[in-house]
């Protein structure tokens, strides 16, 4: 029996795009017939009519499953989200832009082929903006120190995962999903695929400054103690730094007795000092609030409406009217 594969596709401001990526996916899975495929699309309540898309998607093909969240979660929440749909052997996530290669998801899968448990593709030339590829290149250099990312591992939003891989994503249930950390905690057979990257056809990327900001410290905090580590180590050298200086004022003081003291450097030490501890107190008050708002059972998500649940068990229970039309049952999953 052929393996089925499971497509995720968070969309948002995606309204002229996501049937050209659809259309695409269908043209690539007809030429690698080893494998059956369903797809989840997931609108994380953009202001168009992107959910209005899926929905017309969803009324002409029972192997689409469309998910409307009741609002702007991000795209790791909404990859959370369609995962919970999924019942594929593996689950392939990619962008709704159409900048992602749909037509080359077959090197993903023979990628997979080979015993990696996780293949991301791997861009030779990027066609995002300066600003998202300096965001691209923020994003590595935090992943490789607080997450332990591989040097040599390319990270991208299209890649393609075994079913074990998402359910132990699925395990985490916290309000600050980052499935790139959840997929580093899980495996280390991961590898790459160079895919061509396509130029943006309409609209803008959704990441502004803040969400990228927003992204790579829930990066960090909700996976790594590093930072507090990092505060412990910046705290303990400057405290060094100011006995250092300590002596070297008493010892300056008894050498030269009319040296005066400095107010300047006084009033510098302290701006220094006072900055430091005001730094080190925030990082801890985030990692408090994230506790309490965890601790408050904060939901990842919250699901308005779904079209299609339980793809693969709807395709079992599909009934016939009198006229020969489908009907297709729908198995409830839960929203979370």
């Amino acid at each position: 029996m052929s393996k089925l594969v499971s497509f995720v596709i968070p969309c948002y401001r995606s309204a002229e795009t996501i049937g050209k990526v659809v259309a695409e996916l269908d043209a690539a899975m007809e030429k690698i017939p080893a494998y059956r495929y369903e797809i989840v699309l997931v609108n994380d309540c953009s202001p168009d009519d992107t959910f209005g898309t899926i929905r017309r998607l969803c009324e002409q093909r029972a192997d689409i499953c469309g998910i409307n969240l009741a609002r702007n979660f991000g795209q790791h929440a909404a990859l959370m989200a369609g995962f919970r749909y999924t019942r594929g052997e593996v689950v392939i996530c990619l962008d709704d832009d159409g900048q992602t290669p749909a037509d080359e998801v077959g090197k993903l899968l023979s990628r997979m082929e080979e015993g990696y448990d996780v293949v991301y593709a791997k861009y030779t030339h990027k066609q995002h903006s300066g600003f998202r590829n300096f965001g691209s290149k923020i994003n590595e250099l935090m992943t490789r120190v607080m997450l332990g990312k591989p040097k040599a591992l390319y990270l991208s939003s299209y890649f393609a995962a075994r079913r074990f891989v998402v359910d132990e994503i699925l395990r985490y249930t916290n309000p600050y999903p980052y499935v790139i950390g959840l997929i580093l905690r899980t495996t280390k057979k991961i590898a790459n695929v160079e895919v061509m990257h396509r130029e943006r056809e309409t609209g803008v990327s959704g990441y502004t400054l803040g969400k990228l900001l927003g992204l790579w410290f829930n990066g960090f905090t909700a996976f790594s103690i590093k930072p507090l580590r990092i505060a412990t180590a910046m705290g303990c050298m400057t405290a060094c730094a100011g006995f250092l200086y300590g002596i070297y004022t008493v010892i300056k003081k008894l050498v030269i007795p009319d040296v005066p003291i400095g107010f300047s450097a006084l009033m510098a030490a302290l701006v220094f000092i006072g900055g430091m501890i005001m730094l080190m107190l925030g990082l801890i008050g985030e990692y408090i609030g994230r506790i309490y708002i965890s601790l408050n059972n904060s939901p990842q998500y919250v699901i308005r409406e779904c079209i299609h649940e339980g793809l693969t068990g709807a395709h079992d229970e599909n009934q016939e009217n009198e006229d020969g039309s489908t009907v297709w049952t729908k198995k409830n999953l839960g929203s979370n």
